[in-house]
């Protein structure tokens, strides 16, 4: 984040993106566990670059008023690449082998950003970052920014909960339900369909209403609370629709908006680094995700976790509250 702040966020992606791509090409020759987790760890530093910069690079070619729905874009780009990745990476294991998967891996991200260098050219300052457009907020660090800390509570929140649809809840459908690995993976593919055609006019309706994008992200958190809550309800298979349903409006109310939120709180040249920690809160979130849920569920059982994942959502949904009412009084 910060290299983004001093260097310039363009000179970041392309180093990033390009570095990944070569060292994808090293990686197949890697034979040793230890020597894996050292490489991976190395390289996910280089590829994670990217994120910080790419979110900064939004602030710099979109308008104020279409940042959020620039970083909609953003997230419909990475759910088709979650979505395609692993089917293409199956075909190419199937095909060519595991040494395959490095080399088209790593060629993609060079092929990709040479793109990117070419078409695209490097702003060296924001138009939409001038005197004209003054940032509202007055804070010169981002560790003082006490609204951001509070507001990313509820965005490490929102991850945690989110995050349970890999992880804990596909292990409940095959043990509560008896669900196939077919069924389960139809359920994540009407949570992408729905997010594909739904996101960008629900976007589009929140900018154009201009409603308050923090009491959009923390309703956001509270329809993932009561998704999870809905799991406690066993007799009922249709329920795990109902609930996936409320999950997706979760997402979709949560993540775009809690991206343009955390972008618009940056200071003139401390964007890289706002971002940086919004990115690090949904590390955090992988993280406790799946080490909370399962410990719960192997402690406890099912039901437990789903309790307490929702009673979090709801500490969440209050701390995003505390961060509107911060926000609103810094205004005022």
């Amino acid at each position: 984040g910060k290299l983004s702040d001093k260097i310039g966020f363009y000179k970041i992606m392309i180093f990033s993106l390009l570095t990944t791509g070569i060292l994808l090409l090293f990686v197949e020759f890697i034979t040793s566990f230890v020597g894996l987790c050292i490489g991976m760890f190395l390289l996910m530093i280089i590829a994670d670059m990217f994120r910080p910069a790419m979110f900064v690079s939004i602030g710099a070619y979109a308008k104020p008023e279409n940042r959020t729905r620039a970083l909609t874009l953003v997230r419909l780009a990475v759910n088709l690449g979650f979505s395609a990745g692993p089917a293409l990476g199956g075909l190419i294991i199937m095909n060519i082998g595991y040494r395959g998967l490095f080399w088209v891996d790593g060629a993609t991200c060079i092929v990709a950003i040479l793109i990117f260098w070419l078409l695209v050219k490097e702003k060296k300052k924001s138009p939409f970052l001038d005197k004209e457009h003054p940032s509202k907020v007055l804070a010169q660090s981002v560790f003082k920014d006490k609204a951001f800390w509070v507001f990313q509570v509820t965005c490490l929140v929102s991850g945690i909960l989110f995050f349970q649809v890999f992880t804990t809840i596909p292990l409940y459908h095959g043990e509560q339900f008896h669900l196939t690995e077919f069924q389960t993976g139809l359920l994540l593919t009407m949570n992408g369909l729905l997010i594909f055609f739904l996101e960008m006019p629900l976007v589009s309706f929140v900018e154009r209403k201009k409603i308050n994008k923090i009491k959009v992200v923390f309703t956001g958190t509270f329809l993932m609370a009561i998704s999870l809550f809905l799991l406690m309800f066993k007799a009922w298979v249709g329920i795990l629709i109902v609930m996936m349903i409320f999950m997706t409006f979760g997402e979709m109310f949560s993540f775009p908006f809690s991206n343009s939120v955390s972008l618009s709180r940056a200071p003139k040249g401390h964007e890289g680094r706002y971002m940086a920690i919004y990115t690090m809160s949904f590390s955090m979130a992988h993280i406790l995700s799946s080490k909370m849920g399962m410990q719960i569920i192997q402690d406890f059982g099912y039901t437990t976790n789903w309790f307490f994942m929702g009673m979090l959502g709801i500490v969440g949904t209050l701390f995003g509250l505390w961060a509107y009412r911060l926000v609103k009084s810094e205004n005022n």
